[in-house]
């Protein structure tokens, strides 16, 4: 299969499974980035660094080494590109429906300070 296939390109969610050769390692992350979609990405190796290069260097919201779809609901998840903006779990989550505000109440009789910093 090549990389400009059309389910190699597409987010596609179901029982599918792709198979593209690569040369290297540089090659597979080439492969793996070029694409419009970022929604997650596996490495199966023994090489510890490798392992870490690649989830450092593969554009996805999340990334498995040895395993895949192993989630917890304290850890973010979501993806990146046009696989969709902000995470799901987590307080990464709640930040998305959240919006800070300072509301400042002076309950003085006579307020200490009219406008400006308080030292």
């Amino acid at each position: 299969m090549s990389n400009a296939a059309k389910a190699a390109q597409q987010e596609i969610f179901g029982p599918v499974v792709t198979a593209i050769p690569f040369e290297d390692e540089a090659h597979a992350i080439a492969l793996a980035n070029a694409t419009n979609f970022g929604l997650a990405g596996a490495v199966w190796t023994a090489d510890v660094g490798r392992a870490h290069r690649m989830a450092d260097a593969v554009r996805a919201g999340t990334f498995w080494i040895n395993s895949y779809k192993a989630i917890h609901v304290s850890s973010p998840f979501g993806g990146s590109l046009s696989s969709g903006f902000g995470r799901s779990s987590r307080t990464d989550a709640l930040m998305e429906y959240t919006s800070a505000k300072s509301v400042w109440l002076d309950s003085a009789p006579k307020p200490r300070i009219a406008f400006g910093y308080v030292s």
